[in-house]
């Protein structure tokens, strides 16, 4: 799900200052994906704009179909949030120095992230085998995770083709891929095929792939109450669903090229929080910090946790509480379970 942008240092600069201020428009990214279908949702029905005239301001909501470039846009100073996961937030805005903070835990995923073999087999079946996926994302994650579970490495494959997530289907089409690793709707599509095994997925590492809403630190502090607009609206759509509203579980399936019951199945394998009380319950664990380590740990070693980063420790991550993991006097990447337990208090 990313490459690591290169930003200068001027650049970084300029798009901070330029965004670190009092302001009533803002701008958000998403892109397609189970756990983020309700942003587009929230655009479309006009719960969005509900909730920002409620303070006085105006989001507006942006699908952009690469997943990596919607980040890179965010980095850019182009949004002031966007949908990412964990890993991707700390390796691309994060670790390339913007101060980011994650607003809403959406969900972890539990199963919609798989490594897929075409025909019989178990992970060992991938020694010497190329493996098709989005180079340096969750997916390669999941691969090293995989992998590890059964004693072998990236070494014992036969490489790692990079293949955009629009180029997945059709390429496990072909002869010449055998196995690939990706998310859903993909790995839905892809299973659907009779000669596909899954070998691995994201339940056999439950909560280690976390889908956020992250904003921008700096622009969060100076306008408070766009942090209420998106976690307000948010909460108004996690009710619904887990109400089970029809209409509104179909108009997210059809945007994802699905139906209501192939959208039901991706939400089967993930762990959704539409409580805002269990969104900072599971934020506020002890388990987080581990996490992260462990995913900082990977980026680090992989070499894509920041530009020149010394260690794994390179950035600083803070979580509820106080506690930090990495370097204290560099965080740049921050859980903050304040405006989701507004939301779980009713105070929005």
């Amino acid at each position: 799900m990313k490459k690591l942008t290169t930003l200068t240092a001027l650049a970084l600069l300029m798009s901070t200052s330029a965004i670190a201020q009092e302001r009533t428009e803002f701008k958000v990214a998403w892109s397609i994906y189970v756990g983020w279908m309700p942003w587009g949702y929230l655009e479309d029905s006009g719960i969005m704009d509900k909730w920002a005239d409620k303070y006085g301001i105006d989001v507006e909501i942006v699908q952009i179909n690469d997943y990596v470039e919607s980040i890179n846009q965010y980095t850019a100073g182009q949004f002031d949030g966007v949908s990412a996961t964990n890993m991707d937030t700390l390796s691309i805005p994060s670790g390339g120095g913007v101060d980011t903070t994650a607003l809403i835990v959406g969900d972890y995923s539990n199963g919609n992230d798989a490594v897929i073999l075409k025909g019989d087999g178990d992970l060992t079946s991938l020694t010497g085998m190329p493996v098709n996926l989005v180079e340096l994302s969750v997916s390669h994650y999941l691969l090293a995770r995989g992998l590890d579970s059964v004693g072998l490495s990236e070494a014992d494959l036969g490489g790692v083709i990079n293949t955009s997530d629009a180029d997945m289907i059709a390429a496990f089409a072909t002869d010449d891929v055998q196995a690939v690793v990706t998310w859903n709707p993909l790995v839905s599509e892809i299973m659907n095929d009779p000669n596909a095994t899954k070998l691995f997925d994201s339940s056999d590492i439950p909560g280690e792939i976390i889908d956020l809403m992250v904003v921008n630190t700096e622009t969060l502090a100076a306008n408070p109450d766009f942090g209420k607009a998106l976690v307000g609206a948010w909460y108004e759509v996690m009710g619904l669903m887990a109400a089970g509203d029809e209409e509104v579980l179909t108009a997210m399936a059809e945007a994802s090229g699905t139906d209501i019951e192939g959208y039901k199945a991706q939400l089967a394998s993930t762990e959704m929080f539409y409580s805002a009380a269990d969104a900072v319950a599971f934020t506020s664990s002890p388990e987080l910090p581990d996490t992260m380590v462990a995913v900082a740990d990977f980026l680090f070693d992989k070499g894509i946790l920041g530009e020149g980063a010394p260690s794994a420790d390179f950035v600083g991550v803070e979580y509820p509480g106080g506690t930090i993991t990495g370097d204290e006097a560099n965080v740049m990447f921050r859980f903050d379970t304040t405006y989701m337990q507004m939301a779980a208090d009713g105070e929005l």
